[in-house]
């Protein structure tokens, strides 16, 4: 998964000590949801290709870049607020979830620098946090069809 970053992104990375941060935006979405939940690692809102991204205190590991086996990140948001778990516990965990992670710069909210976007799994909650684990479904693990006809379902075929 490279990463093709603007010049003005690169000098801000390499830079000792930068003055334009680069920031990370979520966008987690769900079928439960109306609007997607929308918030960004600073201390000020920001308002993202006409989209307003909530202050909200996240940590964030993003996926490697490996050309072997499937990519995968962490994610662990503050544990503030009814909105977030209400949400989690009406939709089974946050089940069949994905989350954008988006990367842009301060200066140029609407220009983004890198994005993915991720299925939500193995969510876990406590009184501090909410954690999960990010990747993508194993397609190849699926069933091709809905229904498998086996001697447990279909024994008069056998």
């Amino acid at each position: 998964m490279p990463r093709s970053y603007s010049t003005a992104a690169k000098t801000e990375i390499n830079a000792t000590s930068g003055q334009d941060p680069i920031l990370i935006l979520l966008e987690i979405d769900h079928v439960d949801l109306a609007v997607p939940i929308r918030v960004v690692n600073d201390t000020q809102d920001l308002v993202h290709q006409g989209n307003t991204f909530t202050a909200m205190a996240f940590r964030a590991v993003l996926p490697d870049d490996l050309e072997q086996g499937a990519a995968r990140a962490r994610l662990a948001i503050d544990n503030v607020g009814r909105d977030l778990m209400t949400w989690l516990e009406s939709s089974g965990g946050g089940r069949e979830a994905t989350v954008r992670m988006i990367q842009v710069l301060r200066s140029a909210p609407d220009v983004v620098e890198w994005e993915v976007t991720m299925d939500l799994t193995n969510v876990s909650a406590d009184v501090m946090e909410v954690s999960g684990e990010l990747g993508f479904d194993n397609l190849l693990d699926r069933p091709a069809v809905a229904k498998l006809y086996t001697p447990a379902t279909q024994p008069g075929i056998f």
